[in-house]
């Protein structure tokens, strides 16, 4: 028995359970199905628009997963796999290859919609070419008026076009948000050296900043405790000594929060999600990124290790990674801020901390425009590169 997270819903399903959706095409003699608003999908992704029904895979004795159905009613034969917990029809490849969910969380002001906007932009026009890699949306809910493409869209145009900043993700409501789902698909030699090719599907789910302030809004977050892969955004304006080394903005002082406090509550969640026992560890790699380091680079100097670019190749540049924890460190111990690095070593097998600006350049903040150098995004794509190294999906150079 396979179970993997769905990208959508982020409840565990066994793969060779998955319904199927009707085409909508019947056999000959039979009657078409009619679409309705599935409401099993509607309360579990938001999803309110009519589709074909599903059902249920036939009876069969072998372990694999089927690939194709007969639909009940009009017999129409379908290769659409469905989650059979929300209901959503799952990207072609899905059941075929690991595909890790990546959670997206962190406080109030951390700058996780611009980061995840720019990550997005970045994936399907520089790091695609990178890894030689074809990357899209996948799914329904990701195009459309009012889509996940629609909004991204929205945001892109807002930061690469217009040079402005956008207000702060507002709370779902219910606590119903629809991820941002991406297939990457590369090619790969195996071990006699024919090439292949191997996709994977990536879920990202931002969370409002606020949101993460509650303890019992942390706890009904399905995606947090379902993640393969956590990617967390602190706030470098909430650091404890930054406030006497660098110019903190006005909204760097509303509503702050100390970085440790985000922490808490999501081990919290997962140790009592994952069962984690007191004297254990926590196993799920979280790679904690410290944001806006742009506002930093006065104060760190031109020639400062953190702000050397890596190697780039289609690969994790791991040597400049450890390179980059280290420093990192000790800036945190500089800036009486290394509550967070003796967190996560308490708490967690696997952790890396990076450094990324969005941006490139620190923005105006009470006027809400970006650098008129425009968007240049420095390290966004580490946090990501790091945990697909980890999954074995891209490979990974330096020791």
């Amino acid at each position: 028995m396979t179970v993997v997270a769905c990208p959508y819903c982020y409840h565990r399903i066994d793969l060779a359970k998955l319904r199927f959706q009707c085409t909508g095409r019947p056999a000959p003699g039979r009657t078409r199905c009619v679409r309705s608003v599935d409401e099993a999908r509607r309360q579990l992704t938001g999803f309110a628009a009519a589709s074909w029904p599903t059902f249920p895979p036939p009876e069969s004795r072998s372990p694999l997963p089927q690939r194709l159905a007969p639909c009940p009613d009009c017999l129409g034969s379908s290769g659409i796999r469905v989650c059979q917990v929300c209901r959503t029809p799952l990207p072609a490849n899905f059941a075929d290859n690991r595909s890790p969910l990546i959670g997206m969380v962190g406080g109030k002001n951390a700058g996780k919609t611009v980061y995840t906007t720019v990550l997005a932009h970045e994936l399907r026009h520089n790091i695609r070419r990178r890894f030689d890699a074809d990357i899209w949306f996948a799914g329904e809910q990701q195009g459309g008026p009012g889509s996940v493409g629609d909004w991204l869209k929205g945001y892109e145009q807002s930061l690469f076009a217009e040079s402005t900043l956008f207000e702060s993700t507002a709370s779902a409501p219910d606590g119903i948000k629809v991820p941002l789902v991406l297939q990457w698909r590369q090619p790969r030699r195996n071990l006699i050296g024919r090439q292949t090719h191997r996709t994977t599907t990536l879920s990202f789910y931002d969370a409002a900043g606020e949101d993460m302030t509650r303890q019992e809004f942390v706890n009904a977050q399905a995606y947090l405790a379902s993640a393969d892969g956590l990617i967390v955004l602190l706030d470098p304006f909430t650091l404890a000594g930054c406030h006497d080394r660098i110019a903190v903005p006005a909204t760097g002082r509303r509503d702050a929060e100390p970085p440790l406090a985000v922490l808490t509550r999501i081990t919290e969640l997962l140790r009592t999600s994952h069962g984690v026992s007191a004297k254990a560890k926590i196993s799920i790699p979280i790679a904690v990124v410290f944001s806006k380091i742009d506002a930093f680079y006065r104060m760190l100097g031109d020639g400062h290790p953190l702000l050397r670019q890596p190697v780039t190749g289609p690969f994790y540049d791991e040597t400049n990674g450890r390179d980059t924890d280290e420093h990192l460190r000790a800036l945190l111990t500089d800036l009486d801020a290394d509550d967070i690095d003796a967190h996560l070593r308490s708490h967690y097998r696997t952790f890396r901390h990076f450094a990324v600006s969005s941006l490139g350049a620190e923005p105006d903040y009470d006027r809400g425009t970006i650098d008129p150098g425009g968007v240049r995004p420095f390290r966004v794509d580490e946090p990501l590169l790091w945990l697909l190294g980890l999954f074995k999906i891209i490979e990974k150079k330096g020791t």
